[in-house]
Parts: C-alpha cells; sequence; structure tokens
C-alpha cells in the first residue's frame, strides 16, 4: 500500500513568466512560475534601494534647525 501513496520523483521543467526554463527533479512534468532567478530585481542587480545616509543627513539637519530656535 505504501508504494501506491509515493508519487514519482522525476525530471522536471520549470517555465518562468520572463521566458527564461531550467530543469529540476519534482513530482510534476512542468511547472509555470511568475518569477525567478533570472527576472527578480534582487537577482539582476535592479532592486532600487534607498539611501540610509539621507535618512542621517535629514535628522542633522533638523536637529540643527532646533538648535538655532532654541
Amino acid at each position: 500500500m505504501a508504494k501506491e501513496k509515493n508519487e514519482i520523483y522525476r525530471d522536471c521543467k520549470v517555465i518562468c513568466a520572463c521566458g527564461a526554463t531550467f530543469d529540476t527533479k519534482s513530482t510534476k512534468d512542468e511547472i509555470h512560475t511568475e518569477i525567478c532567478s533570472e527576472c527578480h530585481p534582487f537577482y539582476t542587480g535592479a532592486q532600487v534601494r534607498t539611501s540610509k545616509s539621507s535618512n542621517v543627513d535629514k535628522f542633522n539637519r533638523r536637529a540643527a534647525q532646533a538648535k538655532k530656535n532654541n
């Protein structure tokens, strides 16, 4: 009975919405995904990062203005 419950682990083709494909192993024949390492901003370097230094500069300007007013 246990053999009937186990699914077959086989080669699988993953297809991304951007058109990239790669092979892996799965119990399914084909997997469709919306995002992959080829198009995700974190992996491509297109991710926009905010500068923390601008927040520090903003704080320093507000602190200087507060000192002037007091």
